[in-house]
């Protein structure tokens, strides 16, 4: 996804991640996350980055590659995170990891809906004030009656 040059292959390559990990987590015996993360980042976010690509109109720039000069630097971080999840592989004792814990759906959606509730709408507010700034930015100056 991010290798690669036009942008909007990089957004259906993103939403490809997006659907493959949501299938990781069906698979892990998570269907209510799978499903969260179709209807929140396959669905809503997707569509809100395709939108502001569209809107910015940047959809047609074919840029170079701008990581020519990193990929040493790129390098080295790689290693160290496949060394430190190497280490933490190992020093783990998974003996413990066959415990199941349950919850309830209706105890998480209690709780999704009365302590959680401030974090979405603040979250619902942040994706507003999003949309409402790449349009603003996408705006051409010659489309405002003010401008005149």
């Amino acid at each position: 996804m991010v290798t690669l040059r036009n942008i909007i292959h990089s957004a259906v390559a993103m939403m490809v991640c997006f659907g493959s990990l949501a299938g990781m987590y069906a698979l892990l015996g998570a269907p209510i996350v799978a499903a969260a993360q179709v209807l929140i980042y396959l669905g809503a976010i997707s569509v809100l980055i395709l939108f502001a690509i569209m809107l910015t109109q940047a959809g047609d720039a074919n840029l170079p590659s701008p990581f020519h000069r990193q990929v040493w630097a790129a390098a080295l971080v790689a290693l160290v995170v496949v060394g430190l999840i190497g280490w933490a592989v190992t020093a783990t004792d998974w003996g413990n990891a066959t415990v199941v814990v349950g919850i309830a759906l209706d105890a998480m959606a209690e709780a999704l809906f009365t302590d959680y509730a401030l974090p979405f709408e603040i979250l619902s507010l942040l994706l507003l004030a999003a949309i409402i700034g790449a349009i603003y930015l996408a705006r051409r100056p010659e489309d405002d009656e003010r401008a005149n």
